[in-house]
């Protein structure tokens, strides 16, 4: 089970769900929601020990445009407002 986060600046911290699920409530998605596709971003890390930030925003990402594409762009336009940084790029 996936335990630590890579953070873009080398350091890392706990992978911790509710981190997810408070993200992803901020684009606009229901609880029930959030903690639905935060299980699934779980599921996806389950064999690994450390996953880095880019590999976690792009799994949610792809979740977050599979269930509402508002939602998507909701965290993309967030990114490049409040953390100036330009994720659809990153993550391609």
């Amino acid at each position: 089970m996936v335990n630590k986060v890579v953070k873009r600046d080398g350091s890392e911290e706990d992978f911790i769900i509710e981190k997810i699920i408070v993200s992803i409530l901020k684009t606009g998605a229901p609880i029930d929601a959030a903690r639905r596709i935060a299980r699934k971003i779980e599921c996806q890390f389950m064999d690994v020990d450390k996953v880095t930030a880019k590999d976690l925003t792009k799994a949610i990402l792809m979740e977050l445009k599979k269930a509402n594409e508002d939602w998507y762009r909701n965290w993309i336009v967030f990114d490049r407002a409040v953390k100036r940084r330009l994720t659809e790029k990153e993550i391609e």
